[in-house]
């Protein structure tokens, strides 16, 4: 990767790096006792979870922007979008993305890509309307961090275990619901064996994914920060996400609906009127706990810090 003028955050660092060793302690342990349980079964799923994570980190940029309807458009069709990149891309000393927009009134911004040769930045038009080019600069800047920090790579690893032991917990629930778990073979439960399997899935589905949801977060957390100290202008990161936080609450709960499922991609997460989460399972921090995190970033600059 190349280096960039992005800033690092030891304590963001720490905190990830510490959840990253947690989630593969739970591997170690999910996979020790799977195949001490049913060795066979454990091989379709780490098959089927290792095709699924390969197609997400060599073609997620081309899946997301295919199922967002983004399209890339050249400095020609979005001269001024181009510009905030170009600036950008001066600043951190990174080399240039690919430049998309997605014709949604849902104001957002995602950045996708295994690396920075493959990187695509997609901003929607809903964004582009709601915000000025200061504020846009500040939110572009957040998403290039991603890329950066290699945040895409990070993910598709992190969500490894979650993904095997979903599927194992999906089809065993399946297969037992078909009568699987008041099936027996010669002197085998093998009813027993299957509820025993979907059980140690399911426990390990649930702790991975809560640690890859904290690792999100932290993520979100050290792009705003980056991007902060980046631009000089953390007031312009905090009130694009004070709007855009805002406007997405007068968005119409269809559209909304339709953007959730990329809510781990986004700048800011589009949630639907009336829904309610804990934070252990956000993928972003709360808009509070950003904003004072940019507050305490503007003191420090305004004192020389």
């Amino acid at each position: 990767m190349a280096r960039t003028r992005y800033a690092s955050d030891r304590g963001l660092t720490s905190r990830m790096l510490v959840t990253m060793f947690l989630l593969g302690l739970v591997y170690v342990v999910f996979v020790t006792a799977f195949f001490a349980i049913a060795p066979s079964w454990g091989v379709f799923a780490l098959i089927g979870a290792t095709v699924f994570l390969l197609a997400q980190y060599f073609f997620s940029d081309r899946m997301t922007l295919f199922a967002m309807h983004g399209k890339e458009v050249t400095p020609q069709e979005a001269p001024e979008l181009h510009g905030v990149i170009d600036r950008i891309c001066a600043m951190s000393d990174a080399p240039k993305p690919r430049v998309a927009i997605a014709d949604t009134d849902v104001p957002n911004a995602f950045a996708t890509g295994r690396n920075q040769k493959k990187a695509v930045v997609c901003v929607t038009t809903g964004l582009l309307r709601r915000l000025d080019p200061v504020e846009l600069e500040g939110v572009l800047a957040h998403e290039m961090a991603h890329i950066a920090h290699k945040d895409v790579v990070v993910m598709t690893i992190a969500s490894f275990l979650g993904v095997c032991a979903g599927l194992i917990t999906r089809f065993g629930l399946e297969w037992g619901l078909w009568g699987g778990f008041s099936r027996r073979d010669g002197d085998q439960n093998t009813g027993l064996v299957l509820l025993a399997v979907v059980a140690v899935s399911a426990v390990a589905y649930t702790i991975s994914f809560v640690l890859t949801r904290a690792l999100s977060r932290y993520r979100e957390l050290s792009a705003d920060r980056a991007a902060a100290l980046l631009t000089g202008r953390p007031s312009a990161l905090a009130a694009a996400l004070t709007k855009v936080s805002g406007e997405i609450a007068r968005i119409p709960s269809k559209d909304l609906r339709a953007a959730e499922p990329f809510n781990a991609f986004f700048f800011a997460p589009a949630f639907t009127k009336g829904f309610s989460v804990a934070s252990l399972f956000a993928t972003h921090p709360p808009l509070d706990r950003r904003l004072a995190q940019l507050s305490k970033i503007s003191e420090s600059l305004s004192r020389g810090v």
